[in-house]
């Protein structure tokens, strides 16, 4: 019990001083070694889950210096940051010392994986969508649901694809799971793509004037509990 604790205790950042100071040499090394082990970065050491969905326009896996290093070379030159702005959490701070350097303009976003999309997050990323330069790259932890939905929604509302074709972003291709609870992320484009087939709707409006998330979540999870 007490390893399992001083695991959770790391993977929750409860040993890193705060606040975190990269400057410090100390606190670089903690940072760093949390985000290899806690955050999960040694798995995506060789494993990126990068993809070019569109012509400029790229998904990934949470990437480390030397892969910002590479995509830089790509000529990507923006970011956006699924996992949203966590000043307190060693992901963010590297990542953002690492996109500083390289030049990189960067957009903070705050998606979940095993959530609804809130509006006022989806209508972000359709405004970010709309103004970003290209090359540009989109991530999350794992580069399997939040970027997986944003690539799905990129397509239909940026490049017109139909949702059958977009929502191929959202597939074991990229480890997304749709039968655990990230499949609440299909499910929201399985009710957006019934009202556009029942009445035209554009995605946007649909998210602006019928979308409703509470009512989204209760039906997932009253059909995860159905018997199969």
């Amino acid at each position: 019990m007490g390893i399992i604790k001083k695991f959770n205790d790391y993977e929750r950042g409860r040993n890193l001083p705060a606040p975190l100071d990269l400057s410090n040499p100390e606190h670089r090394a903690l940072a760093e070694q949390h985000f290899r082990w806690a955050d999960h970065g040694v798995l995506r050491k060789y494993w990126t889950n990068f993809a070019e969905i569109a012509p400029g326009v790229y998904r990934s896996n949470h990437p480390d210096h030397q892969r910002w290093q590479r995509y830089a070379d790509l000529g990507i030159t923006s970011v956006i940051n699924l996992r949203g702005a966590a000043p307190d959490k060693p992901h963010f701070l590297l990542e953002e010392e690492s996109t500083r350097v390289l030049g990189m303009t960067r957009y903070d976003l705050s998606f979940g994986a095993r959530s609804t999309p809130k509006v006022p997050a989806v209508l972000e990323l359709l405004e970010i969508f709309r103004k970003i330069d290209k090359p540009f790259v989109m991530h999350c932890k794992s580069g399997a649901d939040r970027a997986g939905l944003a690539s799905a929604i990129y397509l239909h509302v940026m490049e017109g694809k139909s949702i059958a074709e977009a929502r191929k972003m959202l597939s074991f291709r990229f480890l997304h799971i749709k039968w655990t609870k990230t499949g609440i992320l299909d499910m929201f484009l399985d009710v957006y793509e019934a009202r556009h087939k029942e009445t035209g709707i554009g995605f946007e409006d649909w998210v602006r004037n019928e979308y409703d998330h509470d009512a989204l979540r209760a039906g997932f999870e009253k059909r995860r509990i159905l018997p199969l």
